[in-house]
C-alpha cells in the first residue's frame, strides 16, 4: 500500500482531500455521521485545489450530501463495494487507509502501552485487554463500547 499510496500522492493529475474527525466528534454525532462529515469536507476541500470537480464517487450505499448539501455544480454517485468496481474509489481507499495506519502509528508513539503499531485501532482482543490494564487515553472514543467498559471498570464513568 505505501508505494501506492506514494505514486499517487506524487503524481501530478491526482487532487486529493482528507479530513480527519477527533474522537470528541465521533462521540458526539456517531462514527456513521462523522465519517459523512468527513466526507463532506474532504469534497469541498477538493473544490479548492481541482476547481472542476463536477462528479464525486462514494463507495458504499449513502451519499454524504442531503440534496440540498451538495455543492453547486457537482454531481454524488453512491457505489456498493466501489473500491472492487472503481479505480478512483480504490486509489482513495489506499490514501484512506494509508493515513489511517500512520496516525495510528504516531499514536503509538504517544502512547505505546496501546500497540496501535500492532492493531490499529481495532478492537482485537490485544487492543481490549490494554484498554482493561491501562484505561482509555485521551484518543479514544468514550461512545465506543470497549472503551466504555474498560471505564467503568476503573470506576471514571
Amino acid at each position: 500500500r505505501e508505494s501506492v499510496f506514494a505514486a499517487l500522492t506524487a503524481h501530478p493529475d491526482v487532487r486529493y482531500s482528507v479530513s480527519i474527525q477527533p474522537p470528541t466528534v465521533i462521540d458526539d454525532v456517531n462514527i456513521l455521521q462523522a465519517t459523512m462529515l468527513a466526507m463532506r469536507e474532504s469534497v469541498l476541500d477538493l473544490r479548492t485545489k481541482a476547481p472542476a470537480l463536477d462528479h464525486v464517487l462514494v463507495d458504499g450505499n449513502r451519499s454524504p450530501f442531503k440534496e440540498e448539501g451538495v455543492p453547486k455544480g457537482v454531481g454524488c454517485e453512491t457505489v456498493i463495494k466501489g473500491d472492487l468496481h472503481c479505480r478512483a474509489i480504490a486509489a482513495a481507499s489506499i490514501i484512506a487507509k494509508v493515513t489511517r495506519d500512520r496516525l495510528m502509528l504516531d499514536l503509538h508513539a504517544r502512547f505505546p502501552q496501546y500497540s496501535f503499531d500492532q492493531h490499529k485501532g481495532y478492537p482485537t482482543a490485544k487492543h481490549v485487554s490494554l484498554l482493561m490494564t491501562h484505561g482509555p487515553c485521551p484518543e479514544h472514543r468514550r461512545s465506543f463500547a470497549p472503551v466504555r467498559k474498560a471505564l467503568e471498570a476503573r470506576g471514571e464513568e
